[in-house]
């Protein structure tokens, strides 16, 4: 009896010694980063300026990036593509609902307001982060370009390093004068 005893004991040691912690990616960990972009006065260059009824909307799926839809910011978070090299987003300045003249029926309805586009270049290299988190995707030479329509509010743009990369989300990565 004290043989058996004696064997589940040493079973259960050598069972719990062999099992591995779960492969669960911490929250703390970082992941693919997103751009930041900062919105800068044109007469005080030194001075953050806030996009009333901020509208951002990206322009391959048609989605709005539900952090900015009807809001108002001095700044913008936005995902980068990880499986092409090239995303681009409409920014609407003081944007409003139309509804087309149909106020009962919103599938005709549509925003109005100031658009501008931008589109951003970039190279992507994929980094191992561990084998819970899988892999992240880094950004680098990150361009951006604002699409002149003849009406911009977005007036110019600042790389805030030579051959901006997009590694984290720590710091703003682009400054924009309205």
């Amino acid at each position: 009896m004290k043989k058996i005893s004696l064997l589940v004991i040493i079973l259960i040691i050598a069972g719990n010694y062999s099992c591995e912690r779960d492969d669960i990616c911490p929250d703390s960990t970082s992941t693919t980063p997103r751009l930041i972009i900062d919105f800068i006065d044109a007469t005080d260059p030194d001075v953050s300026k806030n996009v009333f009824d901020l509208v951002v909307i990206g322009v391959d799926n048609e989605a709005f990036i539900s952090d900015y839809y009807f809001t108002t910011s001095n700044t913008v978070t936005l995902p980068l593509k990880t499986t092409d090299n090239t995303t681009e987003y409409i920014l609407i300045e003081d944007a409003e609902v139309n509804n087309n003249g149909t106020p009962d029926d919103a599938t005709d309805d549509y925003i109005d307001g100031n658009q501008d586009r931008i589109i951003l270049n970039y190279s992507r290299e994929d980094v191992y982060v561990s084998r819970a988190c899988g892999y992240k995707t880094i950004f680098k030479n990150v361009t951006l370009t604002i699409v002149n329509d003849g009406d911009n509010w977005l007036l110019s743009r600042e790389p805030l390093t030579d051959n901006q990369s997009v590694e984290d989300e720590t710091t703003t990565h682009f400054n924009i004068t309205i």
